[in-house]
Protein backbone atom coordinates (compact mmCIF):
# COMPACT_ATOMS: atom_id res chain seq x y z
CA UNK A 1 0.00 0.00 0.00
CA UNK A 2 3.03 2.54 0.87
CA UNK A 3 4.68 1.42 -2.37
CA UNK A 4 1.55 2.33 -4.06
CA UNK A 5 1.56 5.94 -2.56
CA UNK A 6 5.00 6.60 -3.42
CA UNK A 7 4.25 5.66 -6.20
CA UNK A 8 1.22 7.71 -7.30
CA UNK A 9 3.13 10.85 -5.35
CA UNK A 10 6.17 10.17 -7.80
CA UNK A 11 3.37 10.53 -10.67
CA UNK A 12 2.40 13.77 -8.89
CA UNK A 13 5.58 15.26 -8.96
CA UNK A 14 6.49 14.15 -12.30
CA UNK A 15 3.29 16.30 -13.42
CA UNK A 16 3.43 19.15 -11.71
CA UNK A 17 7.40 19.43 -13.19
CA UNK A 18 6.33 19.26 -16.04
CA UNK A 19 3.45 21.76 -15.48
CA UNK A 20 6.28 24.50 -14.17
CA UNK A 21 8.59 23.89 -16.78
CA UNK A 22 6.02 24.13 -19.71
CA UNK A 23 4.48 27.25 -17.70
CA UNK A 24 8.22 28.72 -17.43
CA UNK A 25 8.49 28.07 -21.24
CA UNK A 26 5.43 29.98 -22.74
CA UNK A 27 6.40 32.34 -20.38
CA UNK A 28 9.98 33.00 -22.05
CA UNK A 29 8.46 32.40 -25.40
CA UNK A 30 6.21 35.17 -24.46
CA UNK A 31 8.70 37.70 -23.61
CA UNK A 32 11.06 37.00 -26.68
CA UNK A 33 7.95 37.51 -29.05
CA UNK A 34 7.33 40.54 -27.04
CA UNK A 35 10.79 42.10 -27.78
CA UNK A 36 11.29 40.94 -31.09
CA UNK A 37 7.50 42.57 -31.95
CA UNK A 38 7.35 45.39 -30.30
CA UNK A 39 9.79 47.15 -32.55
CA UNK A 40 8.07 46.44 -35.59
CA UNK A 41 4.42 47.60 -33.86
CA UNK A 42 6.52 50.73 -33.31
CA UNK A 43 7.42 51.36 -36.95
CA UNK A 44 3.58 50.27 -37.85
CA UNK A 45 1.94 53.23 -35.34
CA UNK A 46 4.55 55.49 -36.38
CA UNK A 47 3.93 55.09 -40.20
CA UNK A 48 0.15 55.37 -39.41
CA UNK A 49 0.39 58.68 -37.49
CA UNK A 50 0.45 62.40 -39.02
CA UNK A 51 4.04 62.75 -40.27
CA UNK A 52 4.15 65.37 -37.94
CA UNK A 53 3.19 64.03 -34.75
CA UNK A 54 5.16 60.56 -35.93
CA UNK A 55 8.25 60.98 -33.62
CA UNK A 56 6.61 62.76 -30.62
CA UNK A 57 5.91 59.29 -29.20
CA UNK A 58 2.07 58.20 -27.99
CA UNK A 59 -0.10 54.82 -28.26
CA UNK A 60 -1.39 53.40 -30.31
CA UNK A 61 -4.89 53.71 -31.56
CA UNK A 62 -7.09 52.49 -34.63
CA UNK A 63 -9.42 55.51 -34.26
CA UNK A 64 -6.57 57.71 -35.50
CA UNK A 65 -5.29 55.87 -38.17
CA UNK A 66 -3.94 57.90 -40.75
CA UNK A 67 -2.48 56.73 -44.66
CA UNK A 68 -0.79 60.22 -45.40
CA UNK A 69 2.56 59.04 -45.12
CA UNK A 70 2.26 55.98 -47.39
CA UNK A 71 0.41 58.50 -49.75
CA UNK A 72 3.73 61.09 -49.66
CA UNK A 73 6.19 57.91 -50.24
CA UNK A 74 4.50 56.84 -53.26
CA UNK A 75 3.24 59.62 -54.97
CA UNK A 76 6.51 61.23 -53.83
CA UNK A 77 5.58 65.22 -54.87
CA UNK A 78 8.17 67.80 -56.07
CA UNK A 79 8.16 70.92 -54.04
CA UNK A 80 9.55 73.00 -57.14
CA UNK A 81 6.40 71.97 -59.20
CA UNK A 82 3.32 72.47 -57.59
CA UNK A 83 3.45 69.09 -55.02
CA UNK A 84 3.27 67.49 -58.56
CA UNK A 85 3.77 63.64 -58.09
CA UNK A 86 6.66 61.96 -59.39
CA UNK A 87 6.29 58.14 -58.47
CA UNK A 88 10.03 57.90 -58.05
CA UNK A 89 8.95 55.19 -55.68
CA UNK A 90 7.87 53.18 -58.65
CA UNK A 91 10.71 53.51 -60.63
CA UNK A 92 12.87 52.77 -57.70
CA UNK A 93 10.71 49.79 -56.58
CA UNK A 94 11.56 48.28 -60.49
CA UNK A 95 15.74 49.57 -60.17
CA UNK A 96 15.15 47.08 -56.66
CA UNK A 97 13.41 43.83 -58.76
CA UNK A 98 15.72 44.61 -61.49
CA UNK A 99 18.76 44.18 -59.74
CA UNK A 100 17.92 41.88 -57.07
CA UNK A 101 16.62 39.40 -59.31
CA UNK A 102 18.98 39.52 -61.92
CA UNK A 103 21.70 39.45 -58.82
CA UNK A 104 19.95 35.73 -57.45
CA UNK A 105 19.40 34.17 -60.83
CA UNK A 106 23.61 35.02 -61.70
CA UNK A 107 24.76 34.11 -58.29
CA UNK A 108 22.74 31.18 -58.11
CA UNK A 109 23.81 30.05 -61.66
CA UNK A 110 27.45 30.54 -60.76
CA UNK A 111 26.93 28.97 -57.21
CA UNK A 112 25.42 26.07 -58.23
CA UNK A 113 28.23 25.18 -61.27
CA UNK A 114 31.14 25.84 -58.99
CA UNK A 115 29.78 24.69 -55.72
CA UNK A 116 29.12 21.27 -57.78
CA UNK A 117 32.60 21.05 -58.75
CA UNK A 118 34.18 21.63 -55.58
CA UNK A 119 31.75 19.13 -54.11
CA UNK A 120 32.49 16.31 -56.45
CA UNK A 121 35.19 17.06 -58.98
CA UNK A 122 39.14 16.60 -57.48
CA UNK A 123 41.20 18.95 -59.78
CA UNK A 124 44.54 21.14 -59.14
CA UNK A 125 44.08 24.12 -56.69
CA UNK A 126 40.85 22.71 -55.45
CA UNK A 127 41.31 23.37 -51.84
CA UNK A 128 43.22 26.63 -52.73
CA UNK A 129 40.03 27.65 -54.35
CA UNK A 130 37.66 27.13 -50.99
CA UNK A 131 40.02 28.47 -48.87
CA UNK A 132 40.54 31.61 -51.12
CA UNK A 133 36.66 31.96 -50.96
CA UNK A 134 36.76 32.11 -47.53
CA UNK A 135 39.55 34.78 -47.65
CA UNK A 136 37.43 36.99 -49.16
CA UNK A 137 34.58 36.61 -46.76
CA UNK A 138 37.62 38.40 -43.91
CA UNK A 139 36.78 41.52 -45.84
CA UNK A 140 33.66 43.58 -45.88
CA UNK A 141 32.63 45.36 -48.81
CA UNK A 142 33.49 49.10 -48.02
CA UNK A 143 37.28 47.85 -48.22
CA UNK A 144 36.66 47.41 -52.00
CA UNK A 145 34.43 50.74 -52.53
CA UNK A 146 37.38 52.28 -54.35
CA UNK A 147 38.42 50.20 -56.88
CA UNK A 148 35.15 48.87 -57.68
CA UNK A 149 33.96 52.35 -58.14
CA UNK A 150 36.99 53.04 -60.23
CA UNK A 151 36.68 50.00 -62.21
CA UNK A 152 32.81 50.59 -62.73
CA UNK A 153 33.78 54.42 -64.10
CA UNK A 154 36.10 52.68 -66.62
CA UNK A 155 33.45 50.20 -67.80
CA UNK A 156 30.50 52.81 -67.58
CA UNK A 157 28.60 51.41 -65.33
CA UNK A 158 28.79 53.69 -62.47
CA UNK A 159 25.10 55.42 -61.55
CA UNK A 160 23.73 52.16 -63.51
CA UNK A 161 21.64 49.78 -62.02
CA UNK A 162 23.55 46.47 -63.68
CA UNK A 163 27.04 48.22 -62.60
CA UNK A 164 25.28 47.15 -59.20
CA UNK A 165 24.19 43.51 -60.46
CA UNK A 166 27.75 43.08 -61.49
CA UNK A 167 29.18 43.87 -57.66
CA UNK A 168 26.33 42.18 -55.64
CA UNK A 169 26.74 38.88 -57.71
CA UNK A 170 30.52 39.18 -56.82
CA UNK A 171 30.00 39.87 -53.21
CA UNK A 172 27.37 37.58 -52.75
CA UNK A 173 29.22 34.18 -54.27
CA UNK A 174 31.56 32.98 -51.52
CA UNK A 175 28.93 32.51 -49.38
CA UNK A 176 26.63 31.07 -51.80
CA UNK A 177 28.77 28.41 -53.27
CA UNK A 178 30.01 27.28 -49.83
CA UNK A 179 26.56 26.76 -48.85
CA UNK A 180 25.45 24.80 -51.73
CA UNK A 181 28.83 22.81 -51.74
CA UNK A 182 27.91 21.47 -48.07
CA UNK A 183 24.37 20.46 -49.06
CA UNK A 184 26.12 18.59 -52.56
CA UNK A 185 28.47 16.47 -50.06
CA UNK A 186 25.04 15.24 -48.06
CA UNK A 187 23.96 13.86 -51.78
CA UNK A 188 24.68 10.25 -52.02
CA UNK A 189 27.39 9.53 -54.37
CA UNK A 190 25.67 6.76 -55.41
CA UNK A 191 22.87 8.01 -56.74
CA UNK A 192 25.08 9.78 -59.96
CA UNK A 193 27.08 6.40 -60.05
CA UNK A 194 24.14 4.16 -60.52
CA UNK A 195 23.03 7.03 -63.20
CA UNK A 196 26.59 6.91 -64.81
CA UNK A 197 26.62 3.12 -65.10
CA UNK A 198 23.03 3.71 -66.97
CA UNK A 199 25.05 6.19 -69.21
CA UNK A 200 23.92 9.41 -68.08
CA UNK A 201 26.35 12.08 -68.73
CA UNK A 202 27.79 14.24 -65.81
CA UNK A 203 26.10 17.39 -67.47
CA UNK A 204 23.21 15.64 -67.20
CA UNK A 205 23.02 14.19 -63.58
CA UNK A 206 23.55 17.60 -62.39
CA UNK A 207 20.72 18.62 -63.68
CA UNK A 208 17.91 15.79 -63.48
CA UNK A 209 19.30 14.53 -59.86
CA UNK A 210 21.30 16.91 -58.34
CA UNK A 211 19.50 20.24 -58.55
CA UNK A 212 16.14 18.58 -57.92
CA UNK A 213 17.41 17.05 -54.16
CA UNK A 214 19.17 20.26 -53.53
CA UNK A 215 16.28 22.53 -53.88
CA UNK A 216 16.15 23.22 -49.79
CA UNK A 217 19.81 24.44 -50.13
CA UNK A 218 19.08 26.47 -53.89
CA UNK A 219 15.75 28.36 -51.91
CA UNK A 220 17.86 29.59 -49.22
CA UNK A 221 20.55 30.61 -51.68
CA UNK A 222 18.29 32.71 -53.96
CA UNK A 223 17.14 34.00 -50.88
CA UNK A 224 20.38 35.05 -49.16
CA UNK A 225 21.38 36.41 -52.78
CA UNK A 226 18.25 38.32 -52.60
CA UNK A 227 18.31 39.76 -49.64
CA UNK A 228 21.63 40.96 -50.01
CA UNK A 229 21.00 42.69 -52.97
CA UNK A 230 17.89 44.21 -51.81
CA UNK A 231 18.99 45.54 -48.85
CA UNK A 232 22.76 46.97 -49.45
CA UNK A 233 22.67 50.42 -49.10
CA UNK A 234 26.38 51.88 -48.86
CA UNK A 235 27.59 51.06 -52.52
CA UNK A 236 24.15 51.31 -54.12
CA UNK A 237 24.20 55.19 -52.20
CA UNK A 238 28.20 55.71 -53.42
CA UNK A 239 27.65 54.11 -57.16
CA UNK A 240 24.11 55.72 -57.55
CA UNK A 241 24.21 59.45 -58.44
CA UNK A 242 20.57 59.66 -60.09
CA UNK A 243 17.59 59.74 -57.64
CA UNK A 244 15.86 57.82 -60.57
CA UNK A 245 18.10 55.07 -60.57
CA UNK A 246 18.16 54.88 -56.32
CA UNK A 247 17.35 51.36 -55.12
CA UNK A 248 14.88 51.65 -52.30
CA UNK A 249 17.39 51.43 -49.60
CA UNK A 250 19.27 54.57 -50.95
CA UNK A 251 15.85 56.30 -51.70
CA UNK A 252 14.89 56.02 -47.79
CA UNK A 253 17.82 58.27 -46.99
CA UNK A 254 15.76 61.14 -48.29
CA UNK A 255 13.55 61.10 -44.81
CA UNK A 256 16.94 61.87 -42.88
CA UNK A 257 18.46 64.82 -42.98
CA UNK A 258 21.19 66.63 -41.19
CA UNK A 259 18.75 68.82 -38.47
CA UNK A 260 15.72 66.68 -38.83
CA UNK A 261 13.73 62.97 -39.40
CA UNK A 262 10.91 62.68 -40.87
CA UNK A 263 9.83 59.66 -38.94
CA UNK A 264 6.52 58.96 -40.66
CA UNK A 265 7.56 58.87 -44.25
CA UNK A 266 10.62 56.74 -43.52
CA UNK A 267 8.50 54.47 -41.08
CA UNK A 268 5.96 53.74 -43.96
CA UNK A 269 9.09 53.60 -46.60
CA UNK A 270 10.40 50.98 -44.62
CA UNK A 271 7.12 49.24 -44.18
CA UNK A 272 7.19 48.85 -47.89
CA UNK A 273 9.99 48.25 -48.70
CA UNK A 274 9.67 45.35 -46.49
CA UNK A 275 7.15 43.78 -47.78
CA UNK A 276 8.93 41.69 -50.42
CA UNK A 277 11.54 40.44 -48.50
CA UNK A 278 8.35 39.00 -46.26
CA UNK A 279 6.59 37.88 -48.98
CA UNK A 280 9.92 35.47 -50.08
CA UNK A 281 10.10 34.42 -46.57
CA UNK A 282 6.70 33.31 -46.56
CA UNK A 283 6.60 31.43 -49.93
CA UNK A 284 10.34 29.53 -49.20
CA UNK A 285 9.74 29.43 -45.40
CA UNK A 286 9.55 25.29 -45.76
CA UNK A 287 13.20 24.88 -47.48
CA UNK A 288 14.90 27.52 -45.39
CA UNK A 289 15.51 25.06 -42.21
CA UNK A 290 15.85 22.01 -44.63
CA UNK A 291 18.69 24.67 -46.65
CA UNK A 292 20.46 26.03 -43.40
CA UNK A 293 21.26 23.06 -41.62
CA UNK A 294 21.65 20.30 -44.17
CA UNK A 295 24.10 22.56 -45.62
CA UNK A 296 26.27 22.76 -42.47
CA UNK A 297 26.74 18.88 -42.03
CA UNK A 298 29.60 18.66 -44.05
CA UNK A 299 31.79 21.53 -45.76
Amino acid sequence: MAKQEWVEDSVGLNKRDRWIKQIAYNLILIIVCIAVLYPVIWVVQMALTPNEMAGLGGGFSTDKLDFSNFEYVLCNPDANNNNECRFLFFYQLKNSIIVSAITTLIGVLLACTAAYGFARLNFAGRQMGLQAFLVTQMFPGVVMMIPLYIILGKIGLTDNVYGLVLVYSVSALPFCVWNLKGYFDTIPKELEEAAIVDGASRARIFVTIVLPLARPAIAITALFSFMTAWNEFILAATFMNNEINYTLPVALKQYIGDQSVQYGYFAAGAILVSIPIMALFFALQKHLVGGLTAGSVKG
